[in-house]
């Protein structure tokens, strides 16, 4: 930690595994929970509500950002200038039938809402951190490398309460239709949009693979 000389390492402590419930959620609720929109989206991923309670909002397979308005799935965002319905559309009869396409088209993955201005952050597994408005459209990019070394596998991210953007790269050398190759052995990044004026960048040597 010598590039750190400030940073502090805190003991936590934790119960034996015997003296932890076996069940987090004793009276089991998710055995009660509903399955909605099976076979409507294609390969969603993170799931997202707007400052207005609208929503969800999902990343999908064919590269766009949809959100459920009520009553179907509408289109709310892209991050590929080149998307078109012919070259990336779907449905598909499998999320996997749009990876030789996905470079192309974009792989949403992890969404965030600025809870003050109505923003939607976005990290796309090709285009990196990207940002849409309230009303979607494309997507503006906001950084796609970090000390000369390009985003491959763009993958989630969070903000905190001062508008500070953090997040994941999960391979430097492999892109996410080479997710196989990509988990052995990844060098994943930690990142940190402050501000959206710096970028720091921590990479994590040794770690296999950094997903969330």
């Amino acid at each position: 930690m010598v590039d750190f000389p400030d940073f502090e390492a805190h003991f936590v402590e934790l119960p034996e595994p015997a003296e932890m419930p076996p069940h987090a959620d004793a009276r089991e609720r998710l055995r009660g929970a509903e399955v909605r929109f099976r076979g409507e989206v294609q390969g969603p991923e993170s799931v997202a509500f707007d400052p207005r309670g609208r929503g969800p909002y999902t990343g999908v397979a064919d590269g766009r950002v949809v959100f459920w308005d009520g009553e179907r799935w509408a289109p709310f965002a892209t991050v590929s200038p080149r998307w078109t319905q012919e070259l990336c559309g779907g449905p598909k009869a499998s999320p996997m039938e749009y990876l030789p396409n996905e470079h192309i088209c974009g792989r949403p993955l992890g969404l965030r809402f600025d809870k003050k201005t109505g923003d939607l952050y976005i990290a796309d597994a090709y285009f990196g951190l990207l940002k849409v408005g309230p009303e979607g459209g494309l997507a503006t990019p906001l950084a796609t490398e970090a000390e000369g070394v390009r985003f491959n596998f763009t993958n989630d991210l969070d903000l905190d309460e001062e508008g500070n953007v953090y997040f994941t790269d999960s391979s430097i050398h492999y892109q996410r239709r080479s997710v196989l190759d990509a988990m052995p052995s990844s060098d994943p990044l930690l990142l940190s949009h402050l501000h959206l004026t710096v970028l720091v960048c921590w990479r994590l040597v040794g770690c296999g693979w950094l997903d969330g």
